[in-house]
């Protein structure tokens, strides 16, 4: 490694010289655009640049932290991308989460094969747990939560009050929050 013989610390300029090439190698293999690539290239190489000039401590095997840090900022930047790809959760007085699966379900948006799946096996999990409710209880959340009809026009169509059909819906979401937040707890953290 060349030390700068101004300053007496590595000479950047060199090092990134000398690192690059299998450095963006490295990473082109494990990120799926060229973009965050480049990007995720440049913060590596930023950071070097950082730690040499804070003195932050000294950098003993240059090829050893770039690899290092280039696998932390994609590892990063992943965590980053998916929690930016996922809607944020909105939590009920329970703590449960139902809501945020019907970004999941129904935003056409983002078809990438990642997402695509994460519908599928939501859409799975719904309707096993949707089979699992009582018929009447199943019936409201279909109806008013998945096919979007107003309230009213399902309480006469079902023939029950509007408080009835409300409360059988009531039922079914708090089942269904609790018997899907395991799933979405899995979901946001793979």
């Amino acid at each position: 490694m060349g030390i700068n013989e101004y300053t007496g610390k590595p000479d950047v300029e060199q090092l990134v010289k000398e690192h690059q090439p299998r450095l963006k190698s490295f990473i082109w293999k494990r990120v799926s655009n060229k973009e965050d690539a480049e990007d995720i290239l440049q913060d590596v190489f930023y950071q070097l640049v950082k730690t040499i000039e804070n003195n932050i401590s000294p950098i003993e095997q240059v090829a050893a932290w770039l690899y290092r840090v280039a696998r932390n900022t994609i590892i990063n930047k992943g965590k980053k991308k998916r929690e930016e790809e996922w809607p944020a959760a909105r939590y009920d007085d329970e703590g449960h989460i139902l809501e945020a699966f019907s970004e999941i379900l129904f935003n056409e948006d983002n078809p990438v094969p990642e997402t695509e799946y994460m519908r599928t096996l939501v859409w799975k999990e719904l309707d096993t747990a949707l089979s699992e409710l009582p018929p009447e209880q199943r019936e409201a959340f279909v109806l008013t939560e998945l096919e979007g009809l107003p309230v009213k026009e399902v309480a006469e169509a079902v023939n029950v009050s509007v408080n009835t059909l409300l409360s059988r819906k009531h039922y079914a979401v708090k089942y269904l929050r609790t018997r899907l937040s395991q799933l979405y707890k899995d979901l946001i953290i793979y």
